[in-house]
């Protein structure tokens, strides 16, 4: 069966009161409403905004300004002794560009400047005489800034972006990882449901044993043919038996609330619906092999390939530490056109001729005295990546550990369906062996009653050893990574 992602699965009505749900049903129920699915996806959706963010460190930024200024100069002598007139001015600036930052390092600022000055001064043939005035300059450029050395197609930003594009690739192998994780535990609670309604089956037919016994007896009784002290030990094996029968379906009850806090994510719509799991408790018997399990897990696992992210995340801060600790060398330039006329509309015409242009290009050499900071912080950086290649080893450790246990419990859990359904066999043999002895008069009720026992306790250790191989198989599977492939779950980043 293929579920679809979580976001487009729709909420399912639970207006009965008896509601039949295949184990399927359960995890596809799971996986749209579970409250740990949906609050992990929401990190994703996190991871994601803040990825989005890093690529705005190469937007161009536009800037523009404008303003005025007003200088006063008052009259006074010069050194011959001349009279000078005051001198006032007003400048008007106004300037835009846009700048920004390539992922090699180039840096680039493109835009334009016009200063235009007004006011009166000194005339220039008779500075005892007052003369207006009006200047206006103005330049078009475009200045470049390449880095050689430092800063070379490992700077900040580029930085920022691999980084949290390894944060958002983590985020969503941890949603993956916690989907796995709910699916093995609403696998793993329907088991323990379809255990324990199968659970009151079995006492209750424990229950049924011992009252058929109870009143075999008393007719015995009646008929003066057995002891009154063999009634006394079937009413006790009867109050014993309801009080078990009574635990069996609060047993239930509560797996009940288990998986529906498992499958909903609103709880009222679930309070008075009780859930009939639909299926049997069997064993299919699934072949597993270590050296495949292994290589599914090392290969498959969230944890895992979280971890070599992880790796890789530092890996990337390691190279960018390593760059800075070069010199920074620089290869600078500029490119554009100036202008200088008395008025406005004439300075902007010569800036579009390029009448007056001009040009600049060089190095700029940086090279700190000692570069502790840059030397000790590669450093650190670099036995942080180390230290994570170790955890990595001892993670893929962990995992081969888990997995081999697993498997070995997978195997160990499959005898253990044979061995205890022999011993529910050979139990149902000896009761009626016994049985009949007591009705030929040859036993007492007490051996008839011990058998009713132990063939109870062997019908629940069969079913219980049923449930504890399939939960088996979902714990193989989680140890795998294999979850979501083993019950065809579309599961899409």
């Amino acid at each position: 069966m293929t579920l679809l992602p979580v976001s487009l699965l729709a909420a399912e009505p639970t207006n009965a009161l008896t509601r039949s749900l295949s184990l399927q049903e359960c995890i596809r129920l799971g996986v749209a409403h579970n409250f740990d699915v949906k609050i992990e996806e929401k990190s994703v959706d996190v991871a994601r905004h803040h990825l989005q963010e890093a690529y705005a460190g190469y937007e161009p930024v536009w800037l523009s300004t404008a303003e005025r200024k007003h200088n006063f100069s008052p009259a006074g002598l010069d050194a011959d002794g001349q009279p000078f007139v005051a001198t006032k001015a007003d400048t008007d600036t106004i300037a835009s560009s846009i700048a920004g930052i390539l992922p090699t390092g180039l840096s680039y600022e493109l835009g334009g400047e016009v200063m235009d000055t007004h006011g009166a001064g000194p005339d220039a043939d008779d500075a005892s005489l007052r003369a207006p005035f009006d200047d206006t300059r103005g330049s078009a450029a475009i200045k470049l800034r390449q880095p050689l050395l430092r800063n070379a197609w490992v700077n900040l930003p580029r930085l920022t972006i691999q980084v949290t594009k390894k944060e958002l690739r983590f985020s969503e192998l941890g949603w993956r990882a916690r989907l796995m994780e709910i699916v093995t535990r609403v696998e793993a609670g329907f088991y323990d449901l379809l255990l324990a309604r199968e659970s009151v089956k079995v006492q209750e037919e424990a229950l049924r044993l011992a009252e058929e016994l109870l009143a075999s007896n008393r007719e015995r009784i009646r008929l003066g043919v057995m002891a009154a002290l063999d009634e006394k030990q079937a009413e006790s094996q009867v109050s014993a038996q309801r009080s078990l029968v009574l635990a069996a379906r609060r047993s239930v009850s509560l797996q009940e609330n288990v998986l529906k806090n498992l499958v909903s994510d609103n709880l009222a719509e679930w309070q008075d619906v009780s859930i009939q799991p639909v299926g049997e408790l069997t064993a299919v018997m699934q072949p597993v092999r270590r050296d495949q399990s292994w290589e599914r897990g090392l290969s498959m696992r969230p944890d895992l390939l979280q971890a070599r992210t992880e790796l890789e995340r530092l890996g990337y801060i390691t190279g960018y530490r390593r760059n800075q600790t070069l010199p920074q060398l620089d290869v600078v330039g500029s490119y554009g056109h100036g202008a200088h006329s008395t008025e406005f509309s004439g300075a902007l015409e010569q800036v579009r001729e390029g009448s007056s242009p001009f040009h600049s290009y060089g190095l700029v050499l940086s090279v700190p005295l000692t570069g502790r900071s840059t030397r000790e912080s590669y450093r650190a950086a670099k036995a942080e990546r180390e230290q994570s290649g170790l955890r990595l080893r001892q993670l893929e450790q962990e995992i081969m550990l888990q997995i081999d246990d697993a498997v070995k419990t997978v195997e160990t859990n499959f005898e253990r369906v044979g061995a205890t359904r022999q011993a529910r066999e050979f139990a149902e043999v000896a009761l009626q062996a016994e049985q009949a002895k007591f009705e030929n008069g040859k036993v007492t009720s007490f051996f008839v009653l011990q058998l009713q026992r132990d063939l109870t306790t062997a019908r629940s250790e069969e079913i219980r050893a049923l449930a504890e191989y399939n939960k088996a198989l979902a714990q193989l599977a989680l140890r795998e990574g294999t979850v979501l492939e083993r019950h065809q779950i579309d599961f899409r980043f």
